[in-house]
């Protein structure tokens, strides 16, 4: 601590959850707001995103059948891993099968199998700045390189190709996508994402899709699964029912080989995850059950409610923050549930960076924000738009309020 505002040096010594706990400890309580947190991908917190009744009912009938008490198959049920398989075949141009198909806790727990396999001597892997950290911190305990490559905000924050075709080397083993964007509210064309897998194809390394917020998508660019093109190039496609379900306690998310020409699934792969699932414990049984009732049963009509309210509550955001001078958001989020928003700390007095922006702010207005470090990006900040409207324009205000008590006076400033 320094000052009383937590030292960062890089993006990879702290955790998303470990920074917004820093934050929270870092609250005035005797001044009597009430604390609204836009920094966690937590919907659930609001009281606007509840998940289906569909959805609960089957984990409900799940759990009192008395039928699934008991271990799964490590690599899961495999009711759920046909569900899962169908689902996302839809959206394909082949059928994928269940046994591509693996049961995750969570889609970090996905990323950390996709590391896991794909992890050899000096090997590296290109991730996108900003990104989410989760990928740096798998990758250190598996003595893997991480090479960063640019999103191009001035571009609907779209990969620099260029710089993959820079830092790409032959122990470069995969490209990772995060698509709808988190933490920039990207969606990718299909043009772009055939320029990426053509890319990987060009450095015959595999893609790992993160699709966690698959769907969520309410902008000019309907969502792609990057498995589209796993005929050109091996798709290890990672999701879960977290986002689009708003159930991310329910930890229940995939691992899957979107790869129809086995380009990079072979027996000697398949054996491997197989063992590596056999070491690691995935979702309750109940709620992999759920799954084929979930996936089936849930109507159009709760999507589009949740999409509904994502385009209204980032609609707000970009309204609000025109207002703020020292911020600006170079892009509007076109899906997922988070927005990087530029700080300019040299219209503030005595802001020195995003860090230390996001720590008075959280002590003065008991508002909490993501600083840009934590994901890439020193001197930006993430909002997350997934909160209740009238919670989120309090929010916006409060950060109105606070930026101006922190700009310079009218001598020839703000």
């Amino acid at each position: 601590m320094e000052n009383g505002v937590a030292k960062m040096e890089t993006p990879t010594n702290v955790t998303i959850k470990g920074i917004l706990g820093l934050l929270m400890a870092n609250l005035d309580y005797e001044n009597k707001k009430r604390v609204i947190s836009l920094g966690m991908g937590d919907p659930t917190a609001f009281s606007c995103f509840t998940t289906t009744s569909v959805a609960e009912d089957a984990v409900v009938d799940a759990l009192t059948s008395q039928k699934f008490n008991g271990y799964s198959p490590t690599v899961g049920l495999p009711q759920a891993r046909k569900a899962i398989s169908e689902y996302l075949s839809i959206n394909l141009p082949y059928k994928l099968s269940p046994d591509d198909v693996f049961i995750t806790a969570g889609c970090t727990q996905a990323i950390e199998v996709a590391i896991s396999i794909l992890a050899r001597p000096n090997s590296n892997i290109l991730v996108p700045k900003p990104g989410f950290p989760i990928y740096e911190l798998c990758a250190a305990f598996r003595n893997v390189e991480i090479r960063h490559f640019d999103l191009l905000p001035e571009n609907n924050w779209e990969v620099d190709l260029d710089a993959i075709d820079a830092l790409a080397d032959h122990n470069t083993v995969a490209i990772v996508i995060i698509n709808p964007g988190n933490p920039c509210g990207n969606v990718y064309s299909y043009q772009h994402l055939k320029k990426i897998a053509e890319t990987a194809k060009k450095h015959k390394v595999v893609v790992v899709a993160d699709e966690v917020y698959g769907h969520l998508a309410f902008g000019q660019n309907p969502f792609v699964p990057m498995g589209v093109f796993g005929s050109m190039v091996p798709v290890l496609t990672l999701g879960s029912l977290s986002k689009r379900w708003i159930v991310p306690g329910w930890r229940l998310g995939w691992f899957v080989t979107t790869d129809p020409n086995s380009m990079f699934k072979n027996t000697k792969t398949v054996e491997r995850l197989k063992k590596y699932f056999d070491i690691c414990g995935g979702p309750a049984t109940f709620i992999q059950a759920a799954v084929p009732r979930i996936i089936k049963e849930t109507s159009d009509t709760f999507f589009m409610k949740t999409l509904d309210i994502l385009k209204h509550t980032s609609d707000v955001c970009m309204k609000k923050i025109e207002d703020i001078p020292c911020l600006t958001c170079p892009t509007k989020p076109q899906g997922s549930m988070a927005m990087m928003v530029k700080l300019n700390v040299s219209l503030l007095k005595d802001i020195h960076d995003d860090i230390d922006f996001c720590f008075k702010l959280a002590k003065e207005e008991s508002v909490i924000l993501l600083p840009g470090l934590t994901v890439g990006l020193k001197n930006w900040v993430r909002i997350t738009f997934a909160a209740e409207p009238s919670l989120l324009e309090e929010a916006l205000e409060r950060i109105k309020t606070f930026s101006r008590r922190h700009s310079y006076d009218t001598n020839g400033y703000i």
